[in-house]
């Protein structure tokens, strides 16, 4: 569904990335995995048109989309969990949710459908975006990437700063989507957590890649953790 060849990215003279190549299959859930400042962030950014990739193709359903504008990335069904969560903080809950509709024949994901997998959300549907906890806020991002009825959800630092019960939380609901059919490409440090319920990992350091395989393949490979994705 997905396929990134030879992505090249940067902001002014500084170059971030040095041809990034990734594929994300439907119904595959794959990570993007490595330490603060090697490119991660600034992948997902081109991959969404919010960053002018200098060179390299990225193919959605083989049609390349690198440099069009990000309402056109979204149309072609990904969605995104931005990095910080990025809720509209004078909407409400629901407000939030019906602002990224986008429904359609054959739509799985409708505001009963999330709330069915947040009942959290339900329960603050009126609440504001700025009255709820970290962990809600997270909810209602993942929530309203999926009111998009995206067929890839993109997910920057899926549970950065949350507590460890609601990183458990929010683990069980990407493999309930996960279940439900859908495609995830989603970055995090909680490698362990990741390598539970993922299928493939592109691990980068510095702007490259530098290991890629199966969650088997990354438990049978300590020195991958220990020279890449440890601090």
């Amino acid at each position: 569904m997905l396929t990134v060849e030879g992505l090249e990215s940067a902001y002014g003279d500084s170059r971030i990335l040095f041809g990034i190549d990734l594929s994300v299959a439907k119904g595959e859930v794959v990570t993007l995995l490595g330490r603060n400042g090697m490119g991660k962030t600034t992948t997902v950014k081109s991959i969404f048109g919010l960053l002018k990739p200098r060179a390299g193709r990225i193919l959605i359903d083989g049609e390349d989309m690198a440099g069009r504008p990000s309402h056109l990335v979204a149309r072609r069904g990904l969605g995104l969990v931005p990095e910080g969560r990025q809720v509209f903080p004078t909407l409400s809950v629901e407000e939030n949710l019906i602002a990224t509709h986008r429904g359609g024949r054959g739509a799985k994901w409708s505001l009963e459908a999330v709330y069915r997998l947040f009942p959290r959300l339900k329960e603050r549907r009126r609440n504001g975006g700025d009255q709820l906890s970290g962990g809600e806020q997270q909810m209602l991002a993942i929530g309203r990437a999926l009111m998009t009825n995206p067929r890839l959800v993109v997910l920057d630092e899926a549970t950065e700063g949350l507590a460890p019960l609601i990183r458990e939380e929010i683990w069980a609901c990407l493999r309930a989507i996960k279940d439900e059919g859908e495609a995830i490409l989603v970055i995090d440090k909680n490698v362990d957590a990741l390598a539970r319920f993922a299928d493939r990992h592109v691990v980068i350091e510095k702007g490259r890649v530098v290991w890629t395989g199966t969650s088997t393949a990354l438990r049978e490979a300590p020195e991958v953790k220990d020279r890449f994705l440890h601090v």
